[in-house]
């Protein structure tokens, strides 16, 4: 019996170190109030934050800055939510409406009847935070937040504090088109590829500059964090920044299928259990499609045959066949050139079906375009047989360009 319950324990325990993994990282705000205290010290703040920002030991930056506000002397007077709200509720594009206050502070939006910190907003404040977990592509908007933050800090002289945390793909990937001006909004505010491979902070540092926003900008760094980690080797708690982003996982597989989302031609698995994760329709032949994916031997990727349906978006109750996408290799995978794979393949195999690229309506268009950033790639899907080198010559060498100016922002503790 005691050998039973030796091996039952075992068998009970085993399992539960696997998953509570040691943070082996340091963020931003872990280290602000042991290190560099005097960045907050005497000043009343204006935190930009949300539910997606907890500190190593799950205590949310809220609660934190709460807990020190008498130690060292400063006044937390306001909080900015940003897309999707303080508590991460929120649709995709959905504006949230402001809650008036939340443990006493005021609580402004910046996805609703503004997007930018209003003059009125920050009377009194003297300095701005920004924590929130991003996601380490272009067009998901937590990075134009802190932007336009950044440019009305700059108007009204308010230094910027930024608590760095980690890109979770990781900060080696870059792969995907530029940004054109044409293209320029919320979705995407700053010239870099859609997979850009830097942390929050360095995007902040490499905005200021090349933009002479000329913000007084501060960036907390982290510790031990590297180049090649991706959010799993933190060893941090992953909080769902979207709800469809359920997991550190998905944020390999939102830039290869959300341009796709955009349009209604076929599923990227939102409206069911594997956001962004699958591509399917009810005309594709799931096995025809996963051998002619898998063919074309893309690093660190592979493609499984896939049935379901949808309980919700545009093809909600139809039996969808494609892909479930697998990452292998989470350090040699490239997401958008993926994507750029499952266009192509899409387009080769099913012309009839695609097709319908040309029909959908000027407002999807127009979110399509903003996302990628330019328009070449919808020009593509409208040829009648585009090739995988077609996409992926788009603003190859801007890109290549980019690579050697992101060295001059990259920090060195990452390396």
């Amino acid at each position: 019996m005691q050998i039973f319950r030796l091996f039952l324990f075992c068998l009970l325990t085993i399992p539960a170190f696997g998953i509570c993994q040691k943070a082996t990282v340091e963020l931003g705000v872990d280290r602000l109030f042991r290190e560099f205290p005097d960045e907050v010290r005497g000043k009343t703040i204006g935190l930009i934050t949300n539910h997606t920002a907890l500190s190593g030991t799950l205590v949310s930056t809220i609660d934190l800055f709460r807990e020190k506000e008498k130690t060292f002397g400063f006044t937390l007077k306001a909080l900015f939510a940003p897309e999707h709200g303080l508590f991460g509720q929120g649709y995709a594009g959905e504006k949230v409406p402001a809650i008036s206050q939340y443990k006493g502070i005021s609580v402004f939006g910046l996805y609703g009847t503004t997007r930018r910190p209003t003059k009125k907003m920050l009377e009194g404040i003297d300095l701005l935070v920004f924590d929130v977990q991003d996601l380490g592509c272009r067009s998901y908007t937590f990075q134009a937040t802190l932007y336009y933050a950044m440019e009305e800090a700059a108007k009204a002289h308010i230094r910027l504090l930024v608590l760095d945390r980690p890109n979770p793909i990781n900060g080696e990937v870059v792969d995907g088109p530029m940004l054109e001006k044409e293209w320029r909004s919320f979705l995407g505010y700053i010239n870099v590829p859609y997979c850009h491979g830097m942390t929050i902070g360095e995007l902040a540092r490499f905005f200021n500059e090349e933009y002479k926003v000329g913000c007084d900008l501060v960036v907390i760094p982290m510790k031990g964090w590297k180049r090649s980690m991706s959010f799993q080797d933190t060893g941090l708690v992953w909080v769902p920044t979207s709800p469809n982003i359920p997991d550190a996982d998905t944020v390999f597989f939102y830039p290869m299928t959300g341009f796709l989302g955009e349009f209604s031609v076929v599923s990227i698995g939102v409206g069911y259990t594997l956001p962004f994760k699958v591509v399917a329709a009810p005309w594709i032949g799931a096995e025809q499609f996963a051998k002619a994916l898998n063919g074309a031997h893309l690093p660190g990727v592979e493609f499984v045959p896939i049935h379901f349906r949808p309980f919700a978006s545009s093809l909600k109750g139809k039996t969808c066949h494609g892909v479930l996408i697998t990452v292998s290799d989470h350090h040699h995978f490239l997401p958008v050139t993926t994507g750029y794979l499952l266009m192509a393949t899409l387009k080769e195999l099913y012309p009839t079906e695609c097709r319908a690229f040309a029909t959908e309506n000027e407002s999807h268009k127009n979110l399509f375009m903003k996302c990628c950033g330019t328009r070449a790639i919808y020009d593509l899907l409208l040829q009648d047989e585009p090739s995988l080198k077609d996409f992926q010559v788009i603003h190859a060498a801007e890109r290549e360009k980019f690579l050697k100016l992101r060295k001059n922002y990259l920090n060195p503790g990452y390396q």
